[in-house]
């Protein structure tokens, strides 16, 4: 069988198919059997081990699979590849028992080999598929010290210290895996011939235009009930929301607030969904004025959070505390007040630290992962800052020039920038981006610069904390630290959202904010 003939097959009707659907005229249907989805930005690579961003795990997630996954409408794991587990007495070893039979989509075997090659490949330097990254989220798996293929169905993962997060982590997209027979045939090259195991097989990649799926009808987990899925990049949300009402599309994710409503007739289905999100300002805290906590204090009393929630995001979000969002119940500090807006507060502290008239630049970007509005948003905000005496020059940039711009650092740069981050376990975004170790040269996302000593401690120690309680009580210490310190701006926690035609059936959003799309219905 020839699997690249196959392939190219596949693409051409997919592209046949879109082609007939963006030639439409407006309010006519897409094809049956073709479900067409509009993204928020390019997707920057197929590859789970090489992007961060959520725009690129809702692809990612309807090809690969991982050992294990999240529980539908759920944050809890369950089986995936591994069909069951075992975890030593101590927490330090992983014994994952594997689906037997399957095959990734290049007709190569999934077996133990093929789990030791994906973590190898990514926490080893001397492996010789290393120089196929970079692997930003590698962090995840940093307790792991061997990965050991006992044999073609059973692995063993030994950790260096017990690591609560792990499963959790697995099931994250970071976890899922590739065919290394796919990365030894296309090496760098992988992130665009890509190769997994999931309900979708890649078909075609056509940069800024789509990205086109098949469903793969050997699915270990059933086939999917569509034919083809295609993810188009429709970077402006008023183009994105003109598609939609047009029939262009079937499917639009993180529907503009002020766009709701437009929406609302019998033949659309709006759908939402909480879960772990958290909109904030990264500030620089290694040089210029936010080098000072009191300049810091005084950003986040100068932005009238609640405005932007209530009239910006139109209510679709809450003010934010910290840096622990509300979805994680067990870990959010609940008595943690977010910062009232007092704009003579602002100028106090502004006074109080030399730092009246000071001039900002504020990186914004067009649109990317969960980033609510972000041109309006970062407008509004420009406005408060000004308000309260400060100088603020806004660049704007598309999403993936935007995260090249900001996760290398700050420093010498820009003195805040936007982010949102959808996480899994309360350890992942504070661990990720407010930890001392995580400087951007050392391979994390603190592009600001926040360091304190006692937050290290208390992260380090709540990753390692068998007990959930012992947990809880470490994090809510570390919130209360960093809400003080105030590294960023915090915002606005996020109830996604997603819209559907009157044709797509049994569609429901994830606390993940992943597209799971194997048994969605396209009439």
């Amino acid at each position: 069988m020839n699997i690249l003939n196959i392939t190219r097959r596949t693409a051409l009707a997919a592209t046949a198919a879109l082609t007939m659907a963006l030639a439409l005229p407006a309010h006519a249907q897409t094809p049956p059997e073709v479900l067409i989805v509009g993204q928020i930005a390019e997707p920057k690579a197929l590859d789970p081990a090489a992007v961060t961003a959520v725009n690129d795990f809702r692809i990612l997630m309807n090809i690969y699979d991982g050992l294990v996954r999240y529980k539908d409408g759920t944050l809890e794991v369950e089986p995936a590849l591994a069909s069951s587990w075992e975890i030593s007495d101590v927490g330090t070893e992983y014994t994952f028992t594997l689906r037997e039979g399957v095959k990734f989509h290049d007709g190569s075997d999934f077996n133990a080999d093929a789990v030791k090659f994906n973590f190898d490949r990514m926490l080893k330097e001397d492996h010789p598929y290393y120089d196929t990254g970079p692997f930003p989220l590698s962090f995840f798996f940093s307790a792991i010290e061997s990965v050991e293929a006992v044999d073609a169905a059973t692995v063993k993962f030994k950790l260096n210290a017990p690591y609560a997060p792990f499963l959790s982590n697995l099931a994250y997209p970071t976890g899922l895996i590739v065919s290394p027979a796919a990365v030894e045939e296309f090496g760098k090259e992988f992130g665009r011939n890509p190769s997994g195991t999931g309900p979708f097989k890649f078909a075609e990649w056509k940069s800024n235009e789509r990205v086109v799926v098949e469903k793969n009808t050997d699915y270990w987990d059933g086939e999917a009930v569509t034919q083809t899925v295609v993810f188009r990049p429709i970077t402006d949300a008023n183009t994105r929301t003109a598609e939609m009402l047009a029939g262009g599309i079937d499917l639009m994710v993180e529907v503009p607030p002020v766009a709701l409503s437009q929406f609302a007739g019998d033949e659309f289905n709006i759908v939402e969904q909480a879960g772990p999100h958290l909109w904030f300002l990264i500030l620089n805290a290694k040089e210029g004025p936010f080098a000072d906590k009191k300049v810091r204090q005084a950003a986040n009393y100068a932005i009238n959070k609640s405005a932007l929630v209530n009239d910006v995001l139109e209510g679709t979000a809450e003010v934010a505390a910290g840096p622990t969002p509300p979805a994680f119940a067990w870990a959010h500090d609940e008595s943690l007040e977010p910062y009232p807006y007092d704009p003579d507060k602002a100028r106090a502290l502004l006074k109080e630290a030399g730092a009246e008239g000071a001039e900002l630049t504020f990186y914004v970007t067009e649109g990317g992962s969960g980033m609510l509005d972000p041109i309006a948003m970062g407008t509004a905000i420009q406005a408060d800052l000004q308000a309260v005496g400060l100088t603020v020059k806004i660049e704007t940039y598309e999403w993936n020039s935007f995260l090249g711009k900001v996760n290398p650092g700050l420093e010498g740069k820009a003195d805040m920038a936007e982010m949102a981050w959808m996480t899994n376990d309360p350890d992942t975004l504070p661990y990720l981006a407010l930890r001392t170790g995580a400087f951007p040269e050392d391979g994390g996302f603190n592009s600001g610069y926040y360091s304190n000593p006692e937050v290290d401690k208390l992260l380090e120690d709540a990753r390692v904390a068998t007990d959930q309680n012992e947990r809880a009580a470490l994090y809510k210490q570390m919130q209360q630290i960093v809400h003080d310190d105030a590294p960023w701006v915090f915002v606005a926690n996020w109830k996604q959202n997603a819209v559907t035609s009157d044709r797509v059936e049994n569609f429901a959003l994830q606390p993940s904010f992943f597209l799971l799309l194997k048994d969605v219905v396209k009439k």
